[in-house]
């Protein structure tokens, strides 16, 4: 079984540009890619397999950053192009913007290339950085990869996914609770209650609108701007916080009280 843990790291001021070209060069391989494959296929009605290795002497900067950081963006692309081809519902992949905010890179740990020593986790092409550890780690769980992210407002994490042996008991099952969709609040249950939905958004909709009228007048390009987005964007963190903490307590509260929950599967697009 895997299992994930999601640590803050703190990287220094070379890490951060080295990260950042890191993410640039995912970026990069990802469209440049994914163009080379619709070309290949307008043309020739085939499906072109193109790897990194195939770029680097074109693009010598490539071989700058992580090497398993672009075959992890390979197989992404090579898994979202293959699932296009067998349900197109979930559509044909998308070019990744520099202007996105979802900024992360996935590495795999080999000869242990990755490793968590004392407060600091160790990757590749970036060495040791300081990591704000706030859960133990059992020492018979098997480092896979770690996923490095950065926010909007500009905090680094690391998502470090975990390989261990567990034999899940079989156990006679006494308590159900079924879940239902509903319009107006969270969820409806089968015992007939609805739990209110917490409209964090909606609360914080005016200080939200007021600072973004406050960032939509500010030239572009000035410091002034930049310190003004970072203000927003740790607004809307916050509020993406607050909707996570409520919905993991009421997933916890469910699951500490029930054996077993269903959930029926609705298309709600389709309805």
């Amino acid at each position: 079984m895997n299992k994930a843990y999601k640590f803050r790291i703190h990287p220094n001021s070379e890490q951060q540009a080295t990260l950042a070209k890191t993410f640039g060069c995912v970026r990069f391989i990802y469209n440049r890619m994914l163009s080379d494959k619709i070309k290949y296929y307008e043309e020739t009605r085939q499906k072109l397999n193109n790897t990194p290795a195939q770029y680097k002497k074109e693009f010598e900067w490539l071989k700058e950053v992580d090497s398993l950081a672009l075959a992890n963006a390979q197989i992404n692309l090579q898994t979202a192009y293959k699932n296009f081809f067998i349900n197109p519902k979930i559509g044909f992949p998308k070019f990744k913007s520099k202007k996105s905010n979802h900024k992360s890179y996935t590495t795999n740990c080999i000869n242990k290339n990755i490793s968590i020593e004392n407060g600091y986790i160790k990757l590749p092409k970036i060495g040791l950085v300081k990591m704000k550890q706030h859960r133990l780690i059992p020492s018979d769980y098997k480092l896979k990869s770690v996923t490095v992210s950065q926010t909007p407002s500009g905090k680094y994490y690391a998502s470090i996914l975990f390989e261990y042996e567990n034999q899940v008991p079989v156990e006679k099952l006494h308590d159900f609770l079924g879940l239902d969709f509903s319009m107006h609040e969270l969820y409806k249950d089968s015992n007939g209650k609805e739990p209110q939905y917490s409209r964090y958004y909606r609360k914080a909709e005016k200080q939200l609108a007021r600072e973004q009228r406050k960032l939509s007048k500010m030239p572009k390009g000035s410091n002034n701007r930049n310190k003004q987005r970072l203000k927003v964007a740790k607004l809307h963190e916050k509020v993406a916080n607050q909707r996570k903490d409520f919905l993991h307590k009421q997933s916890r509260r469910i699951a500490n009280a029930y054996d077993c929950v269903c959930i029926e599967n609705l298309d709600v697009k389709a309805m």
